[in-house]
């Protein structure tokens, strides 16, 4: 498989997300991810995939997420800093 082409099949994401092939398929049918019929299968643009993988994280944990971050930042940020200057 190429791995320069601007698209991805159902079962790639499915890895990429860690959900089944069908629940990609129930989220193409609802709306959730926008995906082109390419013969008897679906193919989704590379272009597309930004909101899909961000849709995912709920507000609590992305504020989770941002809350480890700024205090990754704050205990260990003269660290990072050295270690991206090397």
């Amino acid at each position: 498989m190429e791995n320069n082409k601007n698209y991805i099949t159902v079962k790639e994401l499915a890895d990429i997300l860690n959900i089944s092939r069908v629940a990609v398929f129930n989220k193409i049918k609802k709306g959730q991810i926008k995906a082109e019929k390419a013969g008897r299968n679906y193919i989704i643009y590379k272009k597309d995939l930004e909101g899909v993988i961000n849709d995912d994280l709920t507000d609590k944990l992305k504020k989770e997420i941002s809350n480890g971050v700024a205090k990754v930042i704050k205990e260990y940020g003269k660290a990072l800093k050295m270690l991206g200057d090397e």
